[in-house]
């Protein structure tokens, strides 16, 4: 019998979500010129990565410590107790530059960047289309008055930019930079930095913005990271060029402090509530779907999506978003299928699971999921069916699963 990609009680797609449940596969994946290599690829090939997915038209590394050395959960190891470094090039850089730069913006983000994004600052922000969809949430950079940089999720705001300023006509470029970020993430991380830069790093606010060089070589450093750890990224300027000069130079100098290169934990952001773009919502997700209400201000006088979003929130939304914590074994790698959950009485699928998860924090597995309202309540019951264990017990709990005020990142230096 075929599997329903169906469940009652949560919105119907345009695009349904594959629910079949095809388990995991020893498929390999074909590496081509078709789908972009970043200027730290080769280096990151040799410090041992194995494995890749995609992201941004660009392959991006995902494990590089092998399963029988500890795997993912000695990269979670090495970003919570030391100091890491992360090929993030696929956090392509869209600049939107000219007169009109902020007024731009100001259209196709949901929040009013003049009160919220000074020069030198960086903010986590949303873009939404003419139906209340999340076309992007990128980390918007205003790196000059009439600058911005957007360090883009998994989606082609690069197009998305163009397309609507083709009949906007404000005066400004819009264009893909070549400016690769790698990231330097874990309690180490600051002195890491220091000294490569000199002290003034650690005056560099939570989502602060400098310009500097390293090695010779222009880059932009902010003070942020998808581990919800101490970091900072390291804009890398015409990287194609310079990357063999920034790589083994931050290598060479983080020895001392232990420093490795990982791949982007997905343990840790997980355990943080950090939203991965393409798996935990798309471009038919609305922001009070999942959990970024919070973006969204119906005050400001216009922006893309502003009249859907307000008719959103009046009528209210049937799914959300919501945290659970589940047994089974610990989940130590990558779910490659939308996992079911299931109401705890009945049986029947209620919610699907976006991602999961071991939390060495919790000493739980812990998962995000799309559920009706019925099951919304924090400590409401369910179960998921898991690839390797079957049916375990759920319970809907808080998100962030941990460190919820984010006290981590934010630390002094």
């Amino acid at each position: 019998m075929a599997q329903s990609l169906i469940i009652d009680g949560l919105k119907r797609r345009r695009l349904p979500i594959n629910l079949r449940q095809s388990g995991n596969s020893d498929a390999q994946m074909l590496i081509s010129t078709r789908v972009r290599k970043s200027p730290w690829w080769h280096m990151s090939k040799a410090a041992g990565c194995w494995a890749y997915t995609t992201y941004n038209h660009q392959y991006h590394p995902r494990a590089y410590i092998k399963p029988e050395d500890g795997g993912l959960m000695e990269e979670y190891r090495f970003l919570t107790e030391h100091v890491s470094m992360w090929d993030v090039a696929v956090e392509r850089q869209i600049q939107v530059k000219g007169p009109d730069a902020a007024e731009f913006v100001n259209l196709l983000i949901t929040r009013d960047v003049h009160s919220l994004l000074p020069p030198m600052k960086a903010r986590y922000v949303i873009l939404c289309n003419q139906y209340g969809g999340v076309v992007n949430d990128p980390v918007l950079l205003r790196v000059a008055e009439d600058e911005f940089w957007f360090s883009i999720s998994d989606s082609d705001l690069l197009l998305w930019a163009q397309g609507v300023n083709t009949f906007r006509k404000f005066n400004v470029e819009i264009h893909e930079l070549d400016v690769s970020p790698v990231q330097i993430q874990g309690p180490k991380s600051a002195a890491l930095m220091e000294k490569m830069f000199g002290a003034h790093v650690r005056e560099i606010p939570y989502y602060g913005l400098i310009h500097d060089t390293l090695n010779g070589h222009a880059v932009t450093i902010s003070r942020t990271g998808f581990s919800a750890e101490v970091g900072f990224e390291i804009y890398l300027h015409d990287s194609m060029i310079h990357a063999d000069d920034i790589w083994p130079h931050i290598l060479e100098q983080g020895e001392e402090f232990g420093l490795r290169v990982i791949a982007p934990s997905h343990v840790r952001r997980l355990e943080a509530g950090i939203l991965s773009y393409g798996q935990d919502m798309d471009i038919e997700s609305n922001p009070f779907e999942v959990r970024l209400g919070w973006q969204v201000d119906l005050n400001k006088d216009d922006f893309i999506g502003k009249d859907a979003l307000a008719r959103i929130k009046d009528e209210g939304v049937q799914q959300r978003l919501v945290g659970l914590k589940l047994g089974g074994e610990p989940l130590t790698w990558y779910n490659e299928d939308f996992y079911l959950v299931k109401d705890s009485d009945s049986g029947d699928d209620v919610g699907y699971v976006t991602s999961a998860f071991w939390s060495p924090n919790l000493e739980s597995n812990i998962a995000l999921a799309v559920m009706p309202r019925s099951h919304w309540r924090r400590g409401s019951r369910a179960s998921v069916q898991l690839p390797a264990d079957g049916i375990v017990d759920a319970e809907v709990t808080r998100v962030p699963f941990y460190d919820p005020t984010k006290e981590v990142p934010k630390t002094a230096l």
